[in-house]
């Protein structure tokens, strides 16, 4: 499962959407957190969306593999 949350900032009297934080809770038994960080670090180049807001939109992710969290 993943839950999406975005970052609003205020310029010139106007919100924008500045950076977007994934958090993904996965359950994968007999996967180790390094495979999940080496395929999580390409999520914005093979994510259409995070790559059509790239160089506008920060996005940044967190993980936990089976109850652990997985370092970035």
């Amino acid at each position: 499962m993943a839950t999406a949350e975005g970052f609003n900032e205020v310029e010139d009297r106007m919100p924008l959407l500045k950076r977007i934080h994934v958090h993904y809770d996965i359950t994968l038994p007999g996967v180790d957190g390094e495979t999940v960080t080496r395929a999580l670090s390409r999520h914005v180049e093979k994510c259409p969306t995070a790559r059509s807001l790239q160089g506008s939109v920060a996005v940044t992710w967190t993980a936990e593999l089976n109850g652990t969290r997985v370092e970035a």
